[in-house]
């Protein structure tokens, strides 16, 4: 199979570059990359050739505000703010930043389709797509998980609530009842993670259709408690959520993820999710409209 072409970069309505993505072709290896596909991705990478222009976008990434003004941007870079809004400029017209006029001020945050687009494109030039991982390795030994039961389910839904609250997590805004969840997951798929004797992590699999041809395919959800980030709780569950599912007969499993949740992009990429489209202004959440990365992982044994 040959892989898919890429298209120029589009333009939102409001103006901004966005970044094109590859489309897997569902799993198996794939000829030579195409010239067009190259030249893309050539340019990307040509704009990050210069270490002023990393350390931009790496700054950017890392700043607790959603966006900066050029201004502070280049104070905490050290270069003028001509000199920074040089680099803003090239960064713009390659869509890893947008920049909005808020008054007199240029503010630059980055384009969040960036962090899936760009490491995409590495993958695909390296040729990794090919043999993505099983499943996430170096599990913690102090993190067990096991199926849910109704006990566990205020911890599950007090988790849950803090997902919500971030806004990052998922479009739903109110935290269902206990047998509204329950009923939302296919039976027996559905794991708690626990940490010293306590529950902080779940998830669960979800029948994406009633139709028989779609039974072996589930939505996947995955939430840890604030608390616990960082100490592998994720990991462990995404662990259990893609071996049980192979078990259970299911060849494919499907999440869709907010572009800025970069820490559960790489979760799922890590137990063999691949990286399918970023769903522009899909839906929105609040009255804003929201984009999410779809990502899909087929099963190898089924």
């Amino acid at each position: 199979m040959s892989t898919p072409p890429i298209v120029s970069t589009p333009v939102t309505a409001q103006g901004r570059a966005e970044l094109p993505l590859f489309a897997p072709d569902g799993g198996r290896a794939s000829t030579a990359l195409g010239k067009t596909d190259a030249e893309n991705y050539a340019e990307w990478f040509a704009v990050l050739a210069d270490p002023t222009r990393v350390r931009l976008l790496h700054t950017l990434s890392i700043s607790p505000t959603s966006a900066m003004r050029v201004g502070d941007l280049a104070a905490a870079l050290g270069v003028s703010q001509s000199t920074c809004s040089h680099h803003v400029e090239l960064l713009r017209k390659v869509g890893f930043v947008a920049v909005d006029k808020v008054g007199t001020s240029s503010m630059v945050s980055v384009n969040a389709a960036c962090c899936t687009g760009l490491p995409h494109a590495a993958d695909v030039v390296m040729g990794t797509l090919a043999s993505p991982p099983c499943c996430p390795e170096d599990l913690p030994a102090d993190v067990a998980t096991r199926p849910v039961t109704t006990e566990d389910m205020d911890a599950v839904l007090a988790i849950y609530a803090e997902g919500l609250a971030t806004r990052n997590a998922t479009f739903e805004t109110r935290v269902p009842t206990v047998d509204q969840l329950r009923k939302r997951w296919l039976p027996d798929l559905a794991w708690v993670a626990e940490l010293d004797g306590e529950v902080v992590g779940w998830t669960a699999i979800s029948p994406v259709s009633t139709r028989e041809c779609y039974a072996g395919v589930g939505e996947s959800s995955v939430y840890v408690t604030e608390a616990a980030r960082g100490r592998g709780v994720g990991k462990s569950l995404l662990f259990a959520q893609v071996t049980e599912a192979d078990n259970a007969g299911l060849w494919t499993l499907q999440t869709a993820i907010f572009p800025e949740n970069r820490a559960s992009l790489a979760l799922h990429h890590s137990a063999g999710y691949r990286t399918l489209a970023v769903r522009t202004r899909i839906a929105q959440l609040d009255g804003v409209w929201r984009d999410t990365v779809l990502l899909e992982r087929r099963s190898e044994v089924n």
